[in-house]
């Protein structure tokens, strides 16, 4: 890619960062939902097939397999859960905690796999690294109520809820585009980088607070869409930073909480609905999750030509298309149907994704040390 090539591909994203901006100020919600059911199904797949063609950047040829094998079980409890089969696999899955260790593991294994060859030197270290993860996540104190739990940290909370939803849309989104501009020492795409992290800031701090326009009827269905929507995460989020008060789940006669959940008590999830969506803090965290998932999507289709996901047999191109023509279908019939259908293919997709994310954080430290060292113009490597 030629310099000129280069800078017009970053000012299309800055483009395209306004334009995701101005979307998830006007409508948060609506915004958020078109693009998550229209969108994330088309990169889920292309993207997949991009990796599989790059051996999903790992050392070893089947080191994805073990990626693959982590998402399956996870769905399995997905869906065990959600049709109510299977209760003594899921009930052993939440007591000892497997979706946080399951999820760990797959994300610091992606380092070994992007660093080490030798498959038994990988078997070894993934097997210290399950009995580090195993320990992080075993339940270790009592809950009021007498239960066992494992006490949420900060860390463990980033793990679970934050890395497959908003770290991997906005964080390592960022972390890709910085290894990039690095990388091709290119101040048009550190500019695109600023640009990204200053429009979150943008929609929280600089523009109006109240609703532009209130979230539909739709909107408030599908985003909640029957208890199995992203609702749950915005009320995760504004319980756990505190971003205000949420009301709690009490007996009607003592006032006292009903049951806890990893030792605090439960919130009142219905009760809590016209917080998410109508309240200060609730919109302004919309905004924020609705920029960062649109933009993921648009950052990844303006940069078909520098990643060259398109170029894959027609077979497979083919494919791919009436999959994606499949999951809008879903959606458009039933928003919580596509969420549950959908399920396996967006969330494999983020782990299959992890050893990219670890070579990325790789790459910045070693570009940021030559640059340090030789200057920004040292050891410049044209985008292919």
């Amino acid at each position: 890619m030629t310099p000129a090539q280069e800078v017009k591909v970053n000012v299309v994203n800055m483009a395209l960062m306004v334009v995701a901006m101005l979307l998830a100020f006007l409508l948060p919600f609506e915004t958020f939902l078109f693009a998550y059911a229209f969108l994330g199904p088309l990169h889920y797949l292309t993207e997949i097939s991009w990796l599989h063609d790059r051996q999903y950047f790992s050392k070893g040829k089947y080191d994805y397999v073990m990626l693959l094998v982590i998402g399956i079980i996870i769905t399995y409890d997905y869906f065990a859960s959600k049709l109510g089969v299977h209760k003594t696999f899921t009930a052993y899955y939440n007591e000892f905690n497997l979706y946080g260790k399951l999820l760990s593991l797959a994300l610091f294994s992606s380092l070994f796999f992007i660093l080490i060859k030798n498959t038994w030197i990988k078997i070894i270290t993934v097997f210290f690294l399950f009995a580090f993860v195993n320990k992080w996540f075993t339940p270790n104190t009592y809950a009021p109520d007498g239960r066992l739990f494992l006490k949420e940290t900060q860390w463990t909370f980033a793990l679970t809820s934050l890395l497959p939803t908003l770290i991997h849309v906005y964080a390592f989104t960022g972390l890709f585009m910085l290894y990039g501009a690095l990388k091709s020492r290119s101040k048009s795409g550190l500019w695109s980088v600023v640009l990204f992290v200053a429009c979150p800031l943008i929609l929280i701090y600089s523009l109006p607070l109240q609703q532009w326009i209130s979230v539909t009827a739709y909107g408030k269905a599908a985003y909640y869409a029957g208890g199995e929507g992203f609702w749950d995460l915005n009320l995760n989020l504004l319980n756990k930073f505190h971003l205000t008060d949420l009301p709690q789940l009490k007996d009607k006669v003592s006032g006292e909480p009903l049951f806890y959940i990893n030792g605090e008590p439960a919130i009142d999830g219905q009760a809590a609905l016209p917080i998410i969506f109508y309240s200060k803090a609730g919109i302004l965290l919309m905004r924020f999750i609705a920029f960062a998932y649109l933009y993921h999507y648009l950052n990844w289709f303006s940069k078909t030509e520098v990643i060259k996901w398109h170029q894959v047999p027609q077979k497979r191109l083919i494919g791919i298309v009436l999959l994606w023509l499949l999951a809008c279908g879903l959606y458009i019939y039933n928003y919580a149907t596509g969420l549950m259908f959908l399920f396996f293919l967006s969330f494999t997709h983020v782990l299959l994704e992890f050893p990219l994310n670890m070579l990325s954080v790789i790459g910045i430290g070693k570009e940021t040390v030559t640059i340090l060292k030789k200057g920004f113009n040292s050891g410049k490597v044209p985008n292919a």
